[in-house]
């Protein structure tokens, strides 16, 4: 590929939002490496997407340590995208990443231990090349270790400069202003809460969206297709071999298929239709949607194509959802049992 010069007009039509309190801005829409960028992926590919993706005013890539496969990958794969095509736009990128999940043997890679986030956090700036990332995550709630441990690591990360800001993850209502609390007082407040959130996973309706605005959060919104369940792939029924239930990733749950899941995919598919839209798009389109306060701030996305990265973004141009279309999409749109971080969530009250 030859020499990268990003489009000047990137910016011109990108919205983007504060994150809660804080003065840091990010895309409605931006580009999670969960899936795709490992090494189990073209590069040149991955590097198409991104390219694209900050061409059309996608400036967050949002990371973590296991992404791969292996364990670590997509943060080696970013890194080289960094260096040959991103290192003159550094500024206006925001590179975030995390660590809570499995990273390796042993009780020090996995958790919430002060060891643990911050050698962590170290070998992923080494993966990536950078000197700090723009957001650093606790990935998950640590049972086994105490919160005061856990937001105090994250504290140490931002006042040593390896991060500008703090954020968690899959925290629940209670563990969110808690941990909220405990960062106040130590003179760094959390300024990102990502939690999965679809039209199949609505649990942070149920207080997680008040906790995170009350205590100045912003919101990213992982999976807001529900692991590829809110989008054509699945809606005939069968299961096309290179999809995450074709190649059986962990992240998949063979219940997610069920005829009473699909049916209501289906539904919300017939809707997204009378709107003109893909049903993948009308998804992120209601993540996105107007919740007052509770508005979610960014959905993050994938994708394994420029094709399909720019279908999804073309949600943004979406009208709005009249009252009729929200109740008839709440009559579909119910927990399907697909939140497959659930233990996570309720490791903490």
């Amino acid at each position: 590929m030859g020499t990268y010069v990003a489009s000047e007009d990137r910016y011109e039509t990108t919205e983007y939002r504060r994150s809660g309190d804080s003065g840091l801005h990010l895309p409605r829409l931006s580009l999670g490496l969960w899936q795709n960028f490992g090494a189990d992926r073209d590069q040149e590919n991955q590097r198409r997407i991104l390219r694209r993706a900050f061409d059309l005013g996608v400036f967050h890539f949002d990371l973590a340590n296991n992404y791969g496969p292996p364990p670590g990958a997509a943060e080696e794969n970013l890194g080289r995208a960094l260096a040959e095509d991103f290192a003159p736009y550094r500024d206006e990128l925001v590179i975030t990443t995390k660590a809570g999940w499995v990273m390796g043997p042993g009780p020090h890679q996995r958790g919430g231990s002060r060891k643990y986030l911050l050698s962590s956090l170290d070998r992923s700036l080494a993966r990536m090349g950078l000197d700090h990332v723009d957001v650093f995550y606790s990935h998950r709630p640590d049972p086994d270790t105490p919160l005061e441990e856990t937001m105090g690591a994250l504290h140490h990360a931002v006042v040593s400069g390896r991060a500008l800001y703090a954020g968690i993850s899959s925290y629940g209502p209670a563990a969110t202003r808690e941990a909220a609390r405990i960062m106040r007082e130590l003179g760094t407040p959390l300024t990102v809460h990502q939690p999965s959130y679809s039209m199949l996973n609505r649990w942070v309706e149920g207080g997680l969206l008040e906790a995170a605005a009350d205590e100045g959060m912003g919101v990213v919104a992982f999976s807001p297709l529900a692991q590829g369940v809110l989008t054509p792939r699945y809606l005939g029924g069968e299961v096309p071999p290179d999809s995450r239930a074709g190649v059986g990733r962990p992240s998949w749950r063979d219940n997610m298929l069920s005829e009473e899941v699909l049916g209501r995919a289906r539904a919300l598919d017939a809707i997204a239709s009378e709107r003109g839209q893909t049903l993948a798009q009308m998804a992120i389109s209601w993540v996105l949607r107007d919740q007052g306060p509770r508005t979610v701030t960014t959905a993050l996305i994938g994708a394994s194509s420029v094709e399909q990265l720019e279908q999804n973004l073309a949600a943004l141009d979406s009208p709005g959802f009249s009252d009729e279309e929200l109740r008839r999409i709440d009559e579909w749109a119910v927990d399907s049992d697909v939140n497959i971080w659930s233990g996570a969530t309720a490791s903490r009250p």
